[in-house]
This record gives C-alpha cells, sequence and structure tokens, in this order.
C-alpha cells in the first residue's frame, strides 16, 4: 500500500519554525490570529511539545488582560485556540469565552433564510445577507467543536444546518468548486468565482466533521458534507499545478499559485484518508515546503480578500506579506503530514 513520503525530521523542524515565526507576529483577537492559533495547537496536538501550548496560552491570557472585542463571525475564529487551551490546563476561562462566543453566534450574529449565518467581519452590518465559505471555518467548525465538546446537540445541529447550507449556496453541482459567496437578496454568486481559499475552508473543515463528530454517520446532514467533499475533492485533484499546488482562482490557469490555499486543499485529503489521493498529498508536501522560508515564513500567501468584483480582482491580491492564515494551515497541513497513519477517515463513506 502506498504511503506518504516525507523525512519526518525536516517536518518537525519546519513546523518549529513557522511557530516561532507566527509568534513574532503582533496579531490582535481577530481571524488571522484565530487560524494562526488554531495552526499551532494542531502541531501541538500532533508533536506533543508543550513549548508551542505555553506560547498560545501566554499571548491568550496577554490578550485577555489587555480586553477583547466585540464578538463578529471572524472574531470567533479564536475560539478554536480556546478550545484546546481548555482541553490541556482545565482552566474555565478560556471555556467561559469560548461560551460567549457560542452565546453571541446563537443569539445575536445577524442571520438569514433558514438559519444561515451572514458573514461579518465588523460590528457592522457589511455583507447584508451574504454567505461566505470562510464562515465555515470562523463559526461553523467552531460550533461543531463546542457541541461535541459540550454535548450540546442543539449546537451540533446548528453546525451541520450551518455546513448544510453553505453547502447548498456555494458549491457548484457541476464542476464541484466551491464559489467564494452568495448573495441571497440577489440570488447569485457575485462575480461567480471559484476561489482558492474558499474551497481550503470548505473542504478542510468539511474532512473535519468525520473526524470531531461522534456516531458521525446517524447525523443526516453529515451525509451532505460527505457527499459534497466526495465531490469537492474529486474536482480539485484535477486542477493541482506541477508544483503540488493549487491556484487563487482554482479553474483560472492564469492566476497565481496560492500557498494558503493550497495547505488546506491538502490538509483535506489528508484527513480524508482516500487513498487515490496519497499521490497529490505527497506532490504537494515538496510543493509547500519550498514556500516556507528558512525563518518560517510560509510565502506566497494572498492577502486578506473580500468577495472581488472580478477574476481580475483575484488576480491582483498581494502575496508580499507573512499572513496569519497562510502560517495556521500550512501548520495544520504539516502537523497532518505527521499525523497521517493515525487519522481516522470516514471510509466508504
Amino acid at each position: 500500500m502506498a504511503n506518504l513520503i516525507y523525512d519526518k525530521a525536516q517536518i518537525e523542524s519546519v513546523v518549529d519554525k513557522i511557530v516561532d515565526r507566527t509568534m513574532r507576529m503582533d496579531m490582535t483577537w481577530d481571524w488571522p490570529c484565530g487560524v494562526a492559533y488554531y495552526g499551532i495547537c494542531e502541531a501541538y496536538e500532533v508533536t506533543k511539545n508543550e513549548r508551542y501550548l505555553q506560547l498560545v496560552k501566554d499571548r491568550v491570557d496577554e490578550y485577555i488582560e489587555l480586553g477583547l472585542p466585540n464578538w463578529t463571525v471572524n472574531t470567533c475564529s479564536m475560539g478554536h485556540c480556546l478550545i484546546t487551551l481548555y482541553q490541556h490546563t482545565g482552566d474555565e476561562k478560556y471555556l467561559d469565552i469560548a461560551k460567549s462566543k457560542v452565546e453571541y453566534l446563537e443569539k445575536r450574529a445577524l442571520r438569514f433564510g433558514d438559519n444561515v449565518l451572514q458573514h461579518t467581519v465588523s460590528v457592522n452590518n457589511d455583507f447584508p445577507e451574504q454567505a461566505w465559505a470562510d464562515t465555515l471555518f470562523m463559526a461553523g467548525f467552531f460550533l461543531l467543536r463546542m457541541g461535541v465538546l459540550l454535548k450540546d446537540e442543539q449546537l451540533i445541529d446548528d453546525a451541520l444546518n450551518q455546513y448544510y447550507w453553505h453547502i447548498k449556496y456555494l458549491q457548484d453541482p457541476e464542476s464541484g468548486l466551491y464559489y467564494h459567496g452568495y448573495n441571497n437578496i440577489t440570488g447569485d454568486h457575485m462575480s461567480g468565482i471559484k476561489w482558492g481559499r474558499a474551497n481550503a475552508w470548505a473542504a478542510y473543515t468539511m474532512s473535519q466533521v468525520g473526524v470531531r463528530l461522534p456516531q458521525c454517520y446517524l447525523y443526516p446532514k453529515f451525509l451532505d458534507v460527505v457527499g459534497s467533499l466526495n465531490d469537492q475533492l474529486a474536482a480539485l485533484k484535477l486542477y493541482q499545478t506541477e508544483n503540488g499546488l493549487w491556484r487563487t482562482i482554482i479553474d483560472d490557469p492564469t492566476s497565481y499559485e496560492e500557498v494558503s490555499a493550497s495547505a488546506g486543499i491538502a490538509a483535506a485529503m489528508i484527513t480524508k484518508g482516500n487513498p487515490l489521493h496519497i499521490k497529490y498529498i505527497n506532490k504537494s508536501i515538496p510543493g509547500m515546503l519550498a514556500n516556507v522560508s528558512p525563518d518560517g515564513r510560509v510565502l506566497n500567501v494572498s492577502g486578506g480578500t473580500a468577495v472581488m468584483k472580478d477574476a481580475d480582482g483575484y488576480r491582483g491580491i498581494s502575496r508580499d506579506w507573512i499572513q496569519g492564515w497562510g502560517q495556521g494551515l500550512a501548520l495544520a497541513f504539516f502537523a497532518g503530514v505527521l499525523n497521517y497513519d493515525n487519522v481516522r477517515s470516514d471510509g466508504a463513506l
């Protein structure tokens, strides 16, 4: 049987460098930090390097002392590291803050249609009745983890409802790929771009449901998650470049290769555990390693991206700067590589 091909010591060294470079970033309590610290927590779970957990704990404690912002969908992404900190320290303050995020999402966050979370990046009504793939990581996946942690079936049902409707709104049934966003007011996908990182948000978070949710097969909407992910990954493998990466517009060969999208997509393949994907994962490993600088900066990561007006808007997003989501998704990918033999896939599903 085919296996992943990699140098364990090399991957562990790269993870260490990415963690250290990430902790040098002056990120605030928002989604870049949420994704970055999720990645560090995933690296901790796999390597059991206590230094990683302590770094996150010290910084989160500093944030708490300085004062926390008002919650939005994007700021709820920090809930992921709070879950990990609570699970490994037992300190209720982390759980209490995570619960306050749940309270916001369940009672105060803007919703539309069939109780679908509107994507919010600030306390303003920035994008009325718009569903973005980003919400699956920032809020849907977080609600799922909290529902499992608290054994709260209502939270689990709400999380699966977010997956279900984001699938319905954002996945193109013909190609299997995901659009960036959906506007419920106009009933369209706006510019209609199949953005790379949107596909990563969808694929990665869907791959996690079968791993995180006990007896997942007993939830009818989980079957929609499985079907969607199967179709999406079958499509995405066809768009992998010779460098083992994916482009910022998945189906546009003139757009640049983008590393955060590539990390999230390849990490989803790892978690899914389909042996037919091993050759694509193996191709992605050297591609990802080539995009980590000697000091741990993940390269060629596009900046924060709204639903742009056209393809040129996506092609024009800068890749010049270090980004928290690039650091975090790369760590999730490399942690997945190290943990591949222990991943529990959803098997025949």
